[in-house]
């Protein structure tokens, strides 16, 4: 582990090497992450295009929510990291923020379950099928339950990577994957003596998952003395509102811009249910490819506003400076190379979901074709506004970063999708292309804040 102690400016080489160190383990636990969502839509696949259609708007809402108030509670990870950077004597700052950090998960967590009530009135609101309407209600009223578990699971995460062990992220997502996948296996077909649940049964896989990754995260943190000596379960009943407000005046902006974006995607799977199950289907499938691309620049966004976090706490400017670029140079090189795999092997990205040459799924696989082709333009921007608004966070600029996003997603971003999708012939291929405008617009305002930060005064910490 590097030195977490030790933040004296390094050299564009020593940046390189430990924001590498910090985001691989992140990356590769989103990567871990986003394979245990896999096997979901792998096992559920099997099921039909119905429940596979059903499942996906179901996770669109439930997703987008999560995805918010991840966000929201992610916050103190840049608190964490300046308490760090400055230097404290006391563990208190660390250990208070991230008490407040699990109170606010459990508060989040019931408020989003409310959320994810209104799916079955929205969904009639914008036209679903009626059978995929019943089959995503009986689906949502179940998954609901896991949000908690992964709320507190997701805090838990930001406290171990900022205090140097990211790596306990990557292992204990991988040991879910093996858990959600047995449960999957056992629920929906009914193996192991457990009941057929058919699509519920992927349900209660994930509440399964949640909470065994929970109880991990637990016994990992009370088994390493670096993490257990902030005793961040001491007291764990007593209050400490002023930082419990500074979590939620710092992580709303950031719950915001990830709704902003998540939501736009969670549109589009709407968009896509007007045009039929196999469009949504391979939209389904085509998205899940471009967001498994995108977990790389989301650990290396992680990453940085860890590294300029600390940097800022510290006062030190150049630091910054240096943290900021080399994640953008990393994030921008990783999706330059996913963006080159969807256009030259595109059949063998689809076979890691389905069989691209089964003649059950030759409507689902050229639908998905197509929207491949578009979701290799926005790789590279997208990877670049991820890493750019990561690096504002760690200078714990939220409030303009997310009026940015807002801005891009939904006014040029859902305006395309709209107006390209239904009033043109193009459709489902318009709709991607306004995502791909959307993200391209983030990218370009997200940058340009993050080279004006000087001249704006984001750098300077208050005394």
């Amino acid at each position: 582990m590097a030195k977490i102690a030790d933040l004296e400016t390094p050299s564009w080489r020593q940046e390189l090497r430990a924001t590498t160190l910090l985001a691989a383990p992140l990356a590769l636990a989103n990567l871990l992450q986003m394979l245990t969502y896999a096997v979901d839509v792998i096992f559920i696949a099997r099921l039909g295009d119905e429940e596979l259609a059903a499942s996906a708007l179901a996770v669109s809402l439930f997703g987008l929510v999560l995805w918010a108030m991840t966000a929201l509670t992610g916050a103190v990870a840049p608190l964490i990291a300046e308490a760090i950077g400055s230097r404290s004597p006391s563990f208190r700052p660390v250990r208070r923020a991230t008490r407040m950090a699990l109170w606010l998960a459990v508060i989040a967590g019931i408020i989003g379950m409310g959320i994810c009530l209104l799916l079955e009135p929205l969904m009639r609101v914008t036209g679903q099928q009626e059978t995929i309407i019943g089959l995503a209600a009986e689906y949502n009223a179940v998954i609901i339950f896991s949000m908690i578990p992964m709320l507190l699971a997701g805090v838990l995460r930001n406290y171990v990577s900022a205090l140097g062990r990211p790596i306990f992220a990557t292992a204990i997502t991988g040991l879910g994957i093996f858990v959600n996948a047995l449960a999957n296996y056992a629920f929906i077909f009914g193996n192991l003596g457990a009941p057929e649940m058919g699509l519920t049964g992927a349900a209660v896989a994930t509440i399964i998952t949640a909470i065994f990754t929970l109880v991990i995260y637990i016994l990992a943190i009370f088994a390493d003395p670096a993490l257990a000596r902030y005793n961040i379960f001491y007291r764990f009943w007593r209050p400490d509102w002023q930082r419990f407000w500074l979590i939620i005046r710092i992580g709303t902006p950031i719950a915001l811009t990830v709704t902003a974006e998540a939501g736009i995607f969670g549109a589009a799977a709407f968009m896509m249910g007007r045009f039929g199950a196999a469009e949504l289907a391979g939209h389904t499938v085509a998205l899940q490819l471009a967001a498994l691309a995108f977990q790389v620049p989301f650990g290396v966004g992680q990453a940085v506003t860890i590294r300029v976090g600390y940097f800022y706490g510290a006062r030190d400017r150049e630091g910054i400076r240096r943290a900021g670029w080399v994640a953008l140079a990393l994030g921008t090189g990783f999706m330059t190379l996913t963006a080159s795999a969807m256009l030259l092997a595109p059949h063998a990205l689809l076979s890691i979901y389905v069989d691209p040459y089964a003649a059950k799924n030759a409507a689902l696989v050229a639908f998905a074709l197509q929207y491949l082709m578009l979701a290799a333009a926005f790789q590279i921007v997208d990877g670049i506004q991820a890493v750019a608004a990561g690096a504002l966070r760690g200078l714990q600029d939220t409030r303009v970063p997310m009026w940015i996003a807002i801005f891009s997603y939904w006014v040029p971003g859902i305006g395309f999708s709209i107006g390209l999708g239904f009033f043109t012939p193009l459709q489902g291929i318009g709709v991607w292309i306004g995502l791909a405008t959307g993200l391209s617009c983030a990218a370009v305002f997200m940058t340009w804040r993050w080279i004006l930060r000087e001249r704006l005064n984001l750098t300077l910490r208050p005394a």
